[in-house]
């Protein structure tokens, strides 16, 4: 199995992504395992049954969950710094956009700084929403997705390709995965919604 790939953009800045030549080693080895990850028919049949496995809300509430808003943007395609459907997505991009949406919450534009939102939830913990972290670029939390059960994730993964679920079984996957943390939005006084941090 490739030992040494890396996902463009998450936690980078525009000049640490293209300081990658297009041909070196990582660049190769990286693009020969997502090329044989493009097709997505799980995504969409995941999509399709979100109905199906609902995760409560509060009362009243007719917002999405952090999931199913993640899921309608399944196939938009991956952008550097993008953070709405128009413009495609990077891998927080995608979250804050679902975050957002669904918990009204404003969060860290970079993986890293994400990573300290929420509070830490173990592995065998993992409950649908909760956000999980990767090292794929040599350091702690470089990259970003939110959990969908049974061991799946959807995130957005590099420049060519498009928002899609992984498995995180996966060798490529598991040999990486840097630990999880869990959002929740709470109303203030004013009836704003804030997030409950613990670092």
């Amino acid at each position: 199995m490739v030992s040494s790939l890396a996902l463009a953009g998450c936690a980078t800045t525009q000049n640490e992504q293209y300081a990658e030549s297009s041909y070196s080693p990582n660049r190769v080895q990286r693009n020969n395992y997502l090329a044989h990850t493009q097709s997505d028919p799980l995504g969409a049949y995941l999509s399709s049954r979100e109905s199906e496995y609902p995760i409560s809300q509060p009362k009243n509430n007719n917002k999405k969950t952090m999931v199913a808003t993640a899921l309608s943007v399944l196939g938009t395609k991956y952008r550097f710094g993008g953070e709405t459907p128009n413009t495609g997505f990077d891998c927080s991009g995608l979250v804050i956009y679902a975050a957002e949406k669904s918990l009204g919450l404003k969060l860290p534009r970079q993986s890293s700084a994400l990573a300290h939102q929420g509070v830490a939830v173990k592995r065998n913990e993992l409950k649908r929403g909760d956000l999980v972290f990767f090292n794929t670029r040599g350091r702690r939390f470089s990259h970003v997705g939110i959990y969908l059960g049974d061991k799946k994730f959807v995130h957005a993964p590099r420049t060519g390709s498009v928002v899609r679920i992984e498995n995180m079984d996966v060798s490529y996957w598991k040999k990486r995965y840097n630990g999880a943390r869990r959002l929740a939005a709470n109303t203030n006084t004013h009836g704003k919604s804030q997030l409950t941090a613990t670092n």
